[in-house]
């Protein structure tokens, strides 16, 4: 089995898989009399194909033990899928590039507390993989018509640590 080693979540990092959502770095002005600081344009929301329109759900997700096996990865061609951790408790981000022959070799991160993500459109990635205790997470993708979820099974398993 191939290992994946896991690596800090960062903005450079990501950067070609989706956007790091987190306040620490972001273009931030008060606003409501100054009582109020808004962290401005962290991510951009993308909806494509026939009667597309933004959703807004919350997960409740179980916790996953590492080292993790991985088999498969997913993605969504037709809208960004955001997730914001409604605790301070870290999430594993699996991502991979497209090749010629469907999804590289994954690349795994940990979320720092506060930090959320926003996979952009047709991106592969894991499922949604909460760390030490049951996690709350805020949603944002696309809902409307198409079959907007396409998954993959790796030929062989990757050890995720």
């Amino acid at each position: 089995m191939r290992e994946i080693i896991i690596q800090p979540l960062t903005r450079e990092a990501f950067s070609p898989f989706g956007d790091v959502i987190e306040m620490e770095g972001a273009h931030s002005f008060p606003i409501n009399h100054g009582m109020c600081m808004r962290y401005h344009d962290l991510a951009k929301v993308e909806t494509a194909g026939e009667n597309a329109r933004t959703l807004i759900s919350l997960l409740r997700g179980k916790p996953y033990e590492l080292p993790l096996k991985l088999e498969m990865v997913e993605r969504h061609p037709f809208g960004s899928q955001a997730f914001v951790p409604l605790s301070q408790n870290p999430f594993l981000v699996v991502v991979a590039h497209e090749t010629r022959d469907g999804p590289g070799e994954p690349i795994a991160f940990q979320t720092a507390p506060g930090q959320g993500v926003n996979i952009h459109r047709n991106v592969w990635h894991g499922i949604l993989t909460p760390l030490n205790r049951v996690s709350d997470f805020v949603v944002i993708d696309r809902g409307g018509d198409g079959i907007n979820l396409q998954e993959h099974f790796y030929s062989e398993p990757f050890l995720v640590r």
